[in-house]
């Protein structure tokens, strides 16, 4: 019986504000058509295709453009040369650009092997014998919202799975009371928005849950997380009958994909009261522990990746805030300074932690934004004068990979003298990722799923393993 005067379906719906976490149905239950719905909701740990070296993936996204001619790959070539032209006819650029500009950076090698890294990172440079430095990724077209998807989904155009919604459809969960992908955005959204992380037509269950991190109370991380007019007993009670009713009615249209993992992310969303809480609050952590990370929302952050790892999340996702943080396209020298500072001590805490833990074989760390920047300065919109920043640049970039089977101390590829374009054992996204799957356990080429009549893969028909990045 309904109470009162309201429809069943007003009635669910009161019923479902009232458990905690209600929050993650909406972005947890979004799916895409036409798949048979057998494994549509929440799976536990999964076999995989052969042993993986790692287990979880912490994804560091400094979304915007890094400049790698300004991080981790020197060229004294632009020193010399400044102020000239560079011969790059053949070569397109977002916008037009000038002379060379030299990097207003000091590099230095680290480590006893020796990679170099510039002064803009002077906490992270001591753990580069734990790194591989990939010198030779090129992606397609120099346009964020493309990019960003061609990194994140493996298509820049069309609606896909991410690759944490792969990796946890294949792999499945190790703690069912937090997701298995988590998306940390401090501020508003990326662009592309929710796509960067979104299930497309895997299962709804697998799309990241994004927290907004900007926020320092882990009770207010989430909304409606904790019921303050209901006991534990009589939320059990709500959640059983409002969970019966979605069954019946899934048992009047079975198959039913949006169903099954409506039901599953209510599931979720009663089960995180007992540990999202706690997952999230770092000040549980010793007082040497929040020193060696630092301050502000980035370092925050990726404290909290760690504590999710810990606690059996597959795949987390940390983004430098909102939009484009690192995207100079003037004063480089002072802001990308400024971004850097924002991370550096957290990104170098993050993988001194989790060795020490024991956790840094089995998490594979990655470190990317969506392209690089031009080794020549920009020019005005107008025509006019140099702004003393660099263009996007998609043609060659540097990103960096530690633990999870990632040989160490290791510089892969290379770009022109200028840095502008990858000429050594170039890297596509497509390598990335089918290296990424490898050592989850994956074969890429095996890894698909079946949709509008057709197998697709996260490396569509595209990708080979980077072998010589990996550890013996």
């Amino acid at each position: 019986m309904v109470p009162g005067n309201q429809d069943r379906r007003h009635w669910m719906r009161s019923c479902g504000m009232g458990f905690g976490g209600l929050a993650f149905a909406d972005l947890l239950a979004k799916t895409g058509m036409g798949f048979d719905g057998s494994d549509a909701g929440f799976r536990g740990a999964m076999p995989t295709h052969f042993p993986g070296k790692a287990k979880h993936i912490i994804h560091v996204f400094l979304n915007g453009g890094v400049s790698q001619v300004d991080t981790f790959d020197p060229k004294p070539e632009l020193t010399r040369r400044a102020g000239q032209m560079l011969p790059f006819e053949n070569l397109q650029t977002e916008r037009k650009t000038g002379v060379a500009l030299p990097s207003p950076f000091t590099f230095e090698q680290h480590g006893q092997s020796g990679i170099p890294v510039s002064d803009l990172f002077p906490k992270l440079s001591k753990c580069v014998d734990e790194m591989t430095v990939i010198r030779s990724m090129y992606a397609e077209l120099p346009s964020h919202e493309m990019s960003l998807m061609l990194m994140n989904t493996g298509d820049q155009r069309l609606v896909r799975p991410s690759l944490g919604s792969w990796l946890t459809w294949g792999m499945g969960t190790i703690n069912e009371n937090l997701p298995a992908f988590i998306a940390l955005c401090p501020g508003g959204l990326p662009v592309g928005g929710a796509g960067n992380w979104r299930s497309a037509f895997l299962p709804g269950a697998f799309q990241g849950t994004r927290v907004d991190t900007l926020n320092t109370d882990p009770t207010k991380l989430i909304d409606y997380l904790q019921n303050k007019r209901l006991a534990a007993s009589d939320q059990a009670k709500q959640f059983a009958l409002l969970q019966q009713i979605n069954r019946e009615h899934l048992a009047d249209r079975p198959g039913e994909s949006m169903i099954e993992s409506r039901i599953q992310s209510f599931e979720l969303a009663f089960r995180m009261q007992t540990e999202a809480s706690d997952a999230f609050d770092i000040s549980k952590e010793p007082e040497h522990i929040l020193k060696m990370y630092g301050d502000g929302p980035q370092n925050r952050q990726l404290l909290m990746a760690r504590r999710l790892v810990e606690r059996g999340v597959r795949f987390v996702q940390t983004w430098h805030g909102e939009l484009q943080p690192w995207d100079s396209h003037s004063n480089i020298k002072d802001e990308h300074r400024k971004v850097a500072n924002e991370c550096d001590s957290g990104l170098a805490a993050l993988i001194l932690d989790l060795k020490q833990r024991g956790m840094l074989d089995e998490t594979l760390v990655l470190c990317s934004g969506e392209f690089g920047r031009t080794p020549s300065v920009e020019m005005g919109q107008d025509g006019s004068g140099a702004s003393q920043g660099r263009d996007h640049n998609h043609w060659g970039f540097s990103l960096w990979m530690a633990g999870g089977g990632i040989k160490k101390g290791t510089i892969y590829g290379s770009t022109d003298e200028f840095g502008f374009r990858a000429v050594e054992n170039p890297v596509s996204v497509h390598d990335l990722h089918a290296t990424i799957l490898h050592l989850m356990g994956y074969d890429h080429q095996r890894m698909t799923y079946r949709y509008a009549g057709r197998d697709f893969r996260l490396t569509d028909v595209h990708g080979s393993v980077i072998q010589p990045i990996l550890a013996s």
